[in-house]
């Protein structure tokens, strides 16, 4: 009897909602014949599809087909009061056609019923008038709409699911709640996770299978499993293909909105869409009913991952089989005004030094002892061995990290004995040139002036001229002028040889300006124009060449593959050109090209000869060497001993003094491994060296001998002498267990970092990935990202196939089958 009672409970709520339509609208006993037969008939295909009731007995006065407990025996009072409301129950849930809308399904062979109207009838709820959506049809093939009632039926449900269900998708009134019709957690969504609906599904499928090929499903699961998986690895394959594209190209993934009526729906769904047009797999698999799509944000941030994972897997695997690594890091805000730390590893492998980006970390603290943990950690989160392989560590000037007792790279050496801390020597150089400009009297003023040029020239009412002049003065497209770096100085040379090229025109632009009277911008273009004369452009040529020269320095500072021997080579090489400047013939040559200049702009280069002041009787006797409001003189002696020298004599002394480090006994010893160098293999160079890194100094010392004779050997017979330490290391890897002291020091002395450029690109990619519309990422994601887009060429290798199995062994191979 429980179980009666508890079928009547489930159905309460469908009987009163029903009790006002069956009452006016009563059905006849005509109409009671009709329908008993169509429950007959129902229940004997029933009896037939792949559902099996219990053992039961049908009760003498209960409909046919209605199973009643066979134990305990009831009263025949009360078994015929419980038949007639459980004949009443089992119209509602075998759906008969009186208590359903006609213009829906009324059997298994009609289908689902899914018109496409013009406009469907639209009922307020909540804040606004809603409707249903054909669109809906294609997102869920079970759904079936009735025009008549205005609601939404489930197919599968009414048709193969059990005979008493709860779901209003069942029910008589059907589903019409739209507002919450596409939520994630309710509506549709939330019935086609369901157990019953999944079952529906099922054997819905299967009677469709069965209806086509008459074949029992048994037989064609071993080759149907077989292709499932194959479609699976297909598929996921193009999800990891798409996030790898929007990764390496930083594009976003997402948008606020990603529903089915949304008219842009992210470049993640966007492209996997259209690949869908052209791949008959990824669009079925897209427009299939199972819920297992995987592009949700969860899924798309777990292939993220484990194709990060990749390629960190990839770059740890090689640094282990080097052994000796250095760390570069450096730190910058992002766009949310979060420090994020940059750590990049430097070491030799298979040929070549790399320069590899390992990973983003949000610095929570900014002290010493707090970014020392920091990289500690994730040093041993990805298993390196840095007590004892650590050669090398690479920060900017900063206090806190490059300090000497109580920086970063101090801490750091406490735990690794051997890490040489190296200032970054593009820094040095950018700050050479930076106190050079300070000490040069004037010079500041002149970089002011060259940038109030550039603002004044990209007004809207100037540019078009400024175009127009240089079309009609020079052949080929016009020339923009570049805005002047506030911290990459050796960036600038561009800038003043645009402005060394075009100087002729820009004179022109303010002269015709000037001649309008037109007021504010006239008074403006005077200003610019009257401090265009002979020292002015004396400065821009000068500074054109002396930038000129430390450009090609600073770019080669900031190459992976430098090592720190060229560099000390490089900085030699700037100290003799800057000596060579200094000779009488360099600077007549210079003042020439001063002269020429001036020419072209009509600027005055003989000053006007000016009236002898009379001076004060008060002065009388006194010798005067600077009257007070004389104007300096513009001449070339004076533009020689006033600015020329002074600027070779700051660039010389700060050069010497930021790289005079260059100078300590690892240098000299790197210096030593440098087949350029004049000290190359001299043992007293070389020595020190090897002992700092605990090397066998006899072994060593027979390896050097047999080294050199090698070395004379390939030179007579025609080969060029290794012109680099990474060229001698690259001709000693071959013979590597022969000369394994030797090899090992090479591998040292190129793993030790230069600059930390490598840093800088990265943030650079920073600002590409974690922009303005994306700035709510956190930092798992940022972190995967970073490393598929610095290391776009490691994650465009990514065997897929590897891919596959990891993301399966990672995620339990959950909803979709991939083994």
């Amino acid at each position: 009897m429980s179980w009666i009672s508890d079928r009547m409970k489930r159905k309460s709520a469908d009987i009163s909602s029903f009790s006002q339509k069956l009452n006016s609208n009563k059905p006849n006993e005509t109409e009671r014949s009709v329908v008993k037969t169509e429950e007959r008939e129902h229940d004997e295909a029933d009896s037939k599809s792949e559902i099996e009731f219990p053992s039961v007995s049908t009760g003498p006065s209960g409909p046919p087909g209605i199973p009643t407990p066979t134990q305990p025996t009831l009263g025949h009072s009360s078994v015929t009061l419980c038949n007639m409301s459980l004949h009443f129950i089992f119209c509602l849930t075998v759906s008969p056609s009186y208590l359903f809308p006609p213009d829906i399904s009324k059997s298994r062979g009609d289908g689902p019923m899914q018109p496409h109207l013009k406009l469907f009838p639209r009922t307020l709820q909540g804040d606004r008038r809603r409707r249903f959506r054909a669109l809906w049809y294609t997102v869920h093939s079970w759904l079936e709409y009735s025009h008549s009632q205005d609601s939404a039926y489930c197919y599968a449900c009414r048709h193969f699911g059990p005979l008493i269900s709860k779901s209003v998708f069942t029910s008589g009134l059907g589903y019409k709640n739209w507002k919450k019709a596409t939520f994630r957690d309710g509506g549709f969504a939330a019935h086609a996770k369901s157990e019953a609906h999944t079952n529906a599904m099922i054997a819905w499928k299967e009677f469709e299978k069965e209806e086509q090929s008459k074949a029992p499903l048994i037989s064609t699961l071993p080759i149907d499993h077989s292709m499932w998986t194959q479609e699976n690895k297909h598929y996921i394959k193009t999800i990891a293909d798409v996030l790898l594209l929007t990764a390496t190209q930083n594009i976003s993934l997402r948008t606020h909105r990603e529903t089915m009526e949304s008219d842009n729906r992210g470049n993640f769904l966007a492209i996997l869409d259209l690949i869908g047009k052209h791949d008959p797999i990824v669009q079925k698999k897209l427009t299939g009913d199972h819920n297992s799509k995987y592009t949700s944000h969860e899924i798309q941030n777990e292939v993220l991952d484990t194709l990060a994972e990749m390629v960190r897997s990839s770059i740890i695997k090689e640094v282990q089989e080097s052994k000796f690594f250095s760390i570069l890091v450096d730190e910058m805000t992002d766009m949310k005004k979060k420090d994020q730390v940059s750590l990049v590893l430097r070491y030799y492998y298979n040929g070549a030094v790399k320069e590899s980006f390992l990973h983003f970390e949000a610095a929570g603290c900014l002290n010493a002892a707090g970014l020392t943990e920091k990289i500690t950690q994730i040093l041993e989160r990805y298993g390196l061995e840095y007590r004892t392989n650590l050669v090398g560590q690479a920060y900017d000037g900063a206090s806190v990290m490059s300090g000497k007792h109580s920086g970063v790279q101090a801490h750091i050496k406490e735990v690794a004995k051997q890490a040489f801390c190296v200032h970054c020597n593009a820094h040095c150089l950018n700050l050479v040139l930076v106190d050079t400009v300070k000490a040069v009297p004037g010079a500041e003023c002149f970089f002011s002036f060259l940038q109030a040029i550039h603002v004044f020239l990209l007004g809207s009412y100037v540019h078009s001229r400024w175009l127009n002049i240089q079309k009609e003065m020079y052949a080929g497209p016009p020339m923009e002028l570049q805005r002047l770096s506030e911290t990459r100085w050796a960036c600038t040379h561009m800038a003043y040889h645009t402005i060394m090229n075009r100087l002729p025109a820009i004179v022109r632009v303010l002269q015709e300006i000037i001649d309008e009277k037109g007021g504010e911008i006239s008074v403006e273009a005077w200003g610019l124009l009257a401090q265009i004369d002979l020292q002015f452009i004396g400065l821009l040529v000068t500074f054109a060449k002396v930038f000129g020269d430390t450009r090609g320095l600073s770019d080669l500072l900031q190459s992976p593959s430098l090592d720190l021997g060229s560099a000390v080579d490089l900085v030699e090489a700037l100290v003799k050109g800057f000596q060579d400047y200094r000779d009488e013939s360099y600077f007549k040559e210079l003042w020439k090209e001063v002269l020429d200049i001036a020419e072209q702009c009509n600027v005055e280069t003989e000053p006007a000869p000016k009236r002898k002041k009379k001076l004060s009787s008060k002065l009388d006797g006194l010798s005067v060497m600077s009257p007070l409001g004389e104007r300096p003189d513009k001449s070339r002696d004076t533009f020689r001993t006033s600015i020329f020298y002074p600027i070779l004599h700051n660039m010389l002394s700060e050069v010497n003094r930021r790289f005079s480090k260059l100078n300590c006994q690892i240098m000299k010893g790197i210096q030593a491994l440098n087949p350029k160098s004049t000290t190359f293999c001299q043992e007293e160079v070389l020595f020190p060296f090897a002992s700092i890194y605990e090397c066998n100094i006899e072994d060593l010392k027979h390896e050097m001998h047999q080294m050199n004779r090698i070395l004379e050997r390939k030179m007579e017979a025609g080969l060029q002498k290794p012109s680099c330490i990474v060229d001698l290391t690259l001709f000693i890897e071959p013979y590597k267990e022969v000369f394994h002291e030797l090899f090992r020091l090479c591998k040292i002395a190129v793993a030790i970092p230069v600059s930390t450029a490598a840093c800088e690109r990265s943030f650079s990619t920073l600002k590409l990935v974690k922009t303005y519309l994306r700035s709510t990422m956190d930092d798992d994601m940022l972190n995967n990202l970073g490393v598929l887009s610095v290391e776009s060429r490691r994650a465009k290798s990514i065997d897929l196939d590897d891919f596959v199995d990891r993301f399966a062994r990672n995620h339990n191979n959950r909803r979709i089958q991939l083994f």
